[in-house]
């Protein structure tokens, strides 16, 4: 695999800092029963990186010491690691809103059957990548017969209620582009895959996010093997959007590693680009540190993938930071 860092780390992005801390996004682990095309953490289901006992322990610490309102789960597959189902089971008893970002096959998996119903008992958000409405696009992305079970995991799911009116159980979508383009205005393309699936399969679900493909693992290789890197990183550039610094995640999430280490963002801690030193007392950021210190104010790192954050409608790990009519306008 190619290495992205050094073309990214010369940057003119500009200087941001952090707001309040509301959010802690933690990566349990590598792990995956998949292994996408797009995926910049390179998960699969040969990786062994886990989170150990210790540092679950601590995320539930941080959790009550911080006041964090929202713990978002990712991997890999997030449900894989051994201590998900408790790590769940705790943060909701602290009233904390659990987000599971779920590749929906990972619920047919022998051992995870009960997986939607755990899910759905727990009142757990669940943000699903579906890359497409198509089974010709999904399976190129992610591999044969993917979007089949993944129909069959967002029927399972809705007949819990997820993405049904009125259950208080939410389930989002997410589309990543399958080549170096930004993502198309999401609200309209969120229009066409609720009409589609809705008409096809009888499939409801609560929001789609459109997020950008960051140049970087799997997907920035891809682009320098093929010779696209530059005209990519340019196409991020030209379509920078200064009003969506306001919003991107960073200000608000803290990204923290299977080891728990923090970063800025998860696209910085696949790139090894811990907190700023200044942020915290230790030589390399942890989550030992967040039982102490507070992140208000500091300076954020950043390169030049933080383009693709603020590039045209902005993308988030919720999605578009602006709506179509600001988009529309903003290029106009």
């Amino acid at each position: 695999m190619h290495a992205t860092l050094p073309l990214l780390e010369a940057t003119d992005f500009p200087a941001i800092r952090r707001d309040s801390l509301t959010t802690l996004q933690v990566n349990l682990g590598y792990l995956c029963n998949q292994s996408c095309v797009h995926c910049h953490v390179a998960a699969g289901p040969t990786r062994t990186e886990m989170m150990d006992d210790e540092n679950i322990a601590l995320i539930l610490e941080v959790l009550k010491t911080q006041r964090i309102e929202i713990l978002d789960l990712t991997g890999g597959a997030p449900e894989m690691h051994q201590s998900f189902k408790e790590l769940v089971r705790k943060a909701r008893a602290l009233d904390v809103h659990v987000i599971d970002r779920c590749n929906l096959t990972i619920l047919f998996e022998e051992g995870y059957e009960d997986m939607a119903q755990f899910l759905a008992d727990q009142q757990v958000e669940i943000v699903a990548s579906l890359p497409c409405y198509s089974a010709e696009n999904v399976d190129k992305q992610r591999g044969k017969g993917v979007f089949d079970l993944s129909i069959q995991g967002l029927q399972k799911l809705n007949e819990l209620g997820y993405g049904k009116e009125g259950s208080g159980l939410e389930l989002s979508l997410v589309y990543n582009p399958q080549g170096p383009v930004l993502p198309p205005p999401q609200v309209s393309l969120e229009a066409d895959y609720k009409r589609e699936l809705s008409s096809l399969f009888g499939i409801e679900f609560t929001r789609l996010f459109t997020i950008t493909n960051m140049p970087i693992q799997r997907f920035g290789s891809m682009l320098i093997s093929k010779g696209q890197f530059d005209d990519y990183l340019h196409l991020l550039k030209h379509n920078y959007a200064a009003a969506n610094l306001q919003g991107v995640m960073c200000r608000t999430v803290v990204s923290v590693d299977w080891q728990g280490y923090l970063y800025d963002c998860d696209f910085n801690q696949q790139l090894g680009l811990p907190l700023p030193r200044q942020a915290v007392s230790a030589d390399k950021p942890h989550l030992r540190d967040l039982l102490t210190d507070s992140l208000n104010g500091e300076e954020i790192r950043v390169a030049e993938h933080c383009y693709g954050c603020t590039a045209g409608q902005g993308s988030s790990c919720g999605g578009a930071l602006e709506s179509d009519a600001a988009s529309q306008k903003a290029s106009a």
